[in-house]
Formats: C-alpha cells, sequence, structure tokens
C-alpha cells in the first residue's frame, strides 16, 4: 500500500501506524521515508546516502519525534535518560513544546525532497494540549507528511484519527518471530517460554522484556515471583522494590508479575486471581502516588486474599 502510494504519488498528508510494540512499526515508518526521499533519484550513490541520512535521523527534511523525560528544564529521550543516570518516575511523553517544534520545523519550505516528513512516535503519550496542537498542523501541513505511531486507536483523540490514513500492523507467528530475533542476535529467547509468552508475538517486546529481566537481580525476580506469606514478608518485599527499581521498572515489575501470577492462578496454585490489585498498583504509580506506599498496600492486601 505504501509503496503503491510512493509510486502514484499520491501521499496522504496523515498516517497512523497501528499495533502492538515491537513489530515494526518503526521500522516500516523509515524504510517508507527512505522510499518517499529516494524517489526519482538517478544514482545508486545518492540513494544509499539518502537511506543512511535516514536511518542516522539527521535528513534536513526529516524531524523524528520521541516522548521524552523532563529534567532541571532540559528535555531528555528514553536514551539519553538511560545514559545520563536519571532516576525515572514517570513514563516520558510527547510535550506541548515539541509540538510547536513540528510547526516550526514544517512553516519553512523542505530543503532536499519534495515534501518534509515528520514521526511521531508513541502518539499516544501526548497530552491534550499537545493533541490539541497536532490537529492544526494535520489540518494544514503544507508540504509534508506526518506519521503517528500507536499501539491502537483507541489512545488518541477522534479527530486526529480522521484526519490520518491508518495502516494496521499484527502480531508475528512463531514462524516469524523466530526468524526476526535470530537476526536480531537474541536467538537465545527462543529457550524462554516466559519470555515468548509475555510478548504475545511481539520481537521487539521480546527484546525489550529479556532486557528488562537481565538488569533485575535474579534474587529480587525469585522473591516476586513467589506471593508472600505473610505481612512480614510483603513489607520487606516492597521495601527491596522501593529501593533496587526506579518508577518506570517497577511498572514493568507489575506487567511480569500479572504474567507470572496468572500462571499460578491457571494452574491452580493461587485460588483467588491478584491481577486487580497490581493493575491498581499501577494506576497508582501513574498518578505518582509514594511506590513503596503502593508496594506495600497491594502486596498486603495479596497476601490477606
Amino acid at each position: 500500500m505504501l509503496t503503491q502510494a510512493v509510486e502514484q504519488n499520491r501521499i496522504a498528508p496523515g498516517y497512523l501506524f497501528v499495533g502492538s510494540n515491537g513489530i515494526g512499526k518503526s521500522l516500516a515508518a523509515q524504510c517508507f521515508i527512505e522510499l518517499l526521499f529516494s524517489a526519482n533519484l538517478p544514482e545508486t550513490r545518492l540513494i544509499a546516502s539518502v537511506q543512511n541520512r535516514v536511518q542516522q535521523r539527521n535528513h534536513p527534511d526529516l524531524l523524528w519525534v520521541e516522548p521524552t523525560y523532563m529534567n532541571q528544564g532540559k528535555r531528555l529521550t528514553p536514551k539519553e535518560a538511560e545514559e545520563a543516570g536519571l532516576k525515572r518516575k514517570a513514563p516520558p511523553q510527547i510535550r506541548l513544546e515539541q509540538v510547536r517544534e513540528i510547526g516550526d520545523f514544517l512553516s519553512r519550505p523542505p530543503l532536499e525532497a519534495a515534501r518534509s516528513i515528520v514521526v511521531l512516535e508513541q502518539a499516544e503519550t501526548m497530552g491534550e494540549g499537545a493533541a490539541n496542537g497536532l490537529l492544526k498542523t494535520l489540518e494544514e501541513p503544507g508540504k509534508a507528511a506526518l506519521i503517528l505511531i500507536a499501539p491502537t486507536v483507541e489512545v488518541l483523540l477522534p479527530t486526529l484519527i480522521s484526519r490520518c490514513q491508518k495502516i494496521q500492523f499484527s502480531r508475528l507467528n512463531p514462524e516469524a518471530m523466530a526468524q526476526v530475533l535470530q537476526q536480531a542476535g537474541f536467538a537465545e529467547i527462543l529457550d524462554h517460554s516466559e519470555v515468548l509468552g509475555m510478548a504475545q508475538g511481539s520481537p521487539g517486546e521480546a527484546i525489550s522484556i529479556w532486557q528488562q529481566l537481565q538488569s533485575i537481580p535474579d534474587d529480587l525476580l525469585q522473591k516476586v515471583k513467589q506471593l508472600p506469606q505473610n505481612l512480614r514478608s510483603a513489607l520487606e518485599l516492597a521495601k527491596e522494590i522501593d529501593k533496587t527499581l526506579d518508577t518506570e521498572s517497577q511498572l514493568w515489575l507489575i506487567d511480569y508479575l500479572q504474567h507470572c501470577y496468572w500462571q499460578q492462578f491457571l494452574a491452580g496454585g493461587i485460588s483467588r486471581s491478584p491481577l486487580e490489585p497490581l493493575e491498581k498498583a499501577r494506576q497508582y504509580l501513574l498518578n505518582y502516588v509514594q511506590p513503596r506506599l503502593v508496594w506495600e498496600c497491594t502486596l498486603m492486601g495479596i497476601c490477606q486474599a
């Protein structure tokens, strides 16, 4: 569909790449942009140069927007935050200032390509103000195209969705999962059914889960996988989780525990599902409740149930 759009020069002003995380939406956006920018270039050498600059995200007609953290008045991408050792207390988000920068970027004509391209990764992280600001740009993009990347359409404003052509991405089957993981150098993940079960057909998620597991101490992982047997062990575990992991890692841990506990529940090892208390814990953490208090109440509640 995207290739035909380029060949027929019928490029939509907005695209919405929808599908689960880690199944190739960003890679598809990159390939689409390479195709757009390379169209009608006569020399292979020039095409290779365009592809390299798109991959490096330093093409003058490309603006790639990622969610950011705010630290001492400075915006940091997730990679920059990790390199800086920033203790992440909340998930990153696309901010109103970034949307304004999109408007500034598109206010000038493209320098080399036929049109400018803006990509918004994790578009669902935009607040209402940022989303409304983007809407104005989508209504009159000029010589430009915007690509929004999101897991579902429900997480975006209907007015944004209506102005984009939706491109649906699907999860991979086991054979395709194995192929991608082997090509990416993560063949060892194929031997871990727990990781594959959580990834549910998403090689990117499988790699992310695997890397996150490697970053958490083994003794803590073994402790959290077992339900606390008494209130004292629940309080001690809550203290260790808060001391060892930052808030974003704690949010990931909730996903991990939900998977582990659900497997135990199905096997009959747990008489009452603890998924609901964990989901409440997620909401508390996202609302900036003190993490240790969240874990103490959650684990004590699970223990008593």
